[in-house]
């Protein structure tokens, strides 16, 4: 026989309490069994004088919710992935083959001379690579210096708008007025430029949870009691609803919890049936946010705030232990 099943039994034999008597060895187990004093049914059916009693929770169980929203766009590149990209750009622009102008232009007309001046403004027909000739004698050199700002996303953006203005423009028949390109939508939102921790449109690369504020001052993600008959599903459900109201599209993920808390009372505290409780027990159930916004006016349990903070900004809020217990259910981005 393996060693495994015996170092299972030895574990089970320790957790396992036994109504033999531990001084008498296996062998002679069979015989003291059959010699002990048989259990009558009344005994057996009375908590007191059974070999296992009834053992009552000493911690209060609660369930309590992870409610995120996830990354809305594409966290911002590096700097090595900012040169990277941009160097794949210039290579790009070595490797394809030169623009056949005579196919469009003959020559000597006003179009081709036209298309020589503006190469040699440009040096490139790619506005977002900056001054380079990927046909010239310099070709080798397309490497950026430090603070160029050539590869910054922005920059590449913001030229290939300013040439297709340029180009619209030169080819309207309007010249009243000077044609616009739209601009993308900046990556910083107006709940950024105000640190507006209520609202969603915020560090919109980041995962954002939902924290509240007890009536004592205390900030913690939403929990409460699991009530008789409820599960921990339905208990985190019950619990979202009654912290942050029903005007949210909330998905629960799974049915089992993602992490725990536990805290101990400074004093034992007595529950409605008299029994000692020593301390307080949270499970916390995954869920998403698809639509919606928290609302505290109806809350039922006292809550008096709310934010969406990163898992970097929960730790300023929230007490050292129990940031401890929740920080690896969160996401670092």
């Amino acid at each position: 026989m393996s060693s495994a099943p015996n170092g299972a039994r030895r574990i089970a034999s320790v957790l396992r309490p036994s109504i033999v008597d531990s001084g008498v060895c296996r062998s002679c187990r069979r015989n003291y069994a059959s010699a002990a004093t048989p259990i009558s049914t009344s005994e057996i059916a009375s908590p007191s004088s059974s070999p296992f009693p009834v053992v009552k929770p000493t911690h209060i169980i609660k369930a309590g919710v992870v409610l995120s929203r996830p990354p809305q766009i594409t966290r911002d590149l590096t700097s090595f992935e900012k040169a990277y990209f941009f160097y794949q750009k210039r290579l790009n622009e070595r490797l394809a083959l030169p623009f056949t102008k005579y196919f469009y232009f003959k020559r000597g007309t006003p179009a081709d001379e036209d298309w020589k001046r503006k190469i040699r403004e440009r040096e490139t027909p790619a506005r977002d690579i900056g001054k380079y000739n990927a046909y010239s004698k310099e070709a080798w050199n397309d490497e950026l210096l430090v603070g160029a700002v050539e590869s910054e996303p922005e920059h590449q953006v913001e030229m290939l708008v300013q040439d297709a203005e340029a180009t619209v423009n030169a080819t309207s028949q309007d010249t009243s007025k000077k044609e616009e390109i739209p601009r993308p939508f900046s990556r910083a939102t107006e709940a950024d430029q105000k640190n507006d921790q209520k609202s969603l449109n915020r560090a919109l690369q980041r995962t954002l949870y939902l924290l509240v504020q007890t009536k004592e001052g205390f900030w913690k993600l939403p929990s409460s009691s699991i009530e008789t008959g409820e599960t921990l599903r339905l208990a985190a459900e019950r619990t979202l609803a009654q912290s942050a109201g029903v005007n949210m599209n909330t998905w629960m993920v799974g049915y089992h919890p993602v992490g725990h808390h536990m805290y101990n009372f400074r004093y034992p505290k007595t529950d409605a049936t008299g029994h000692e409780l020593l301390g307080e027990k949270t499970f916390f159930m995954k869920s998403r946010i698809m639509a919606g916004q928290a609302d505290l006016a109806a809350n039922s349990q006292n809550l008096q705030d709310f934010k969406w903070l990163a898992k970097d900004e929960i730790a300023k809020f929230v007490l050292p232990q129990y940031y401890s217990n929740i920080k690896n259910m969160l996401a670092e981005r």
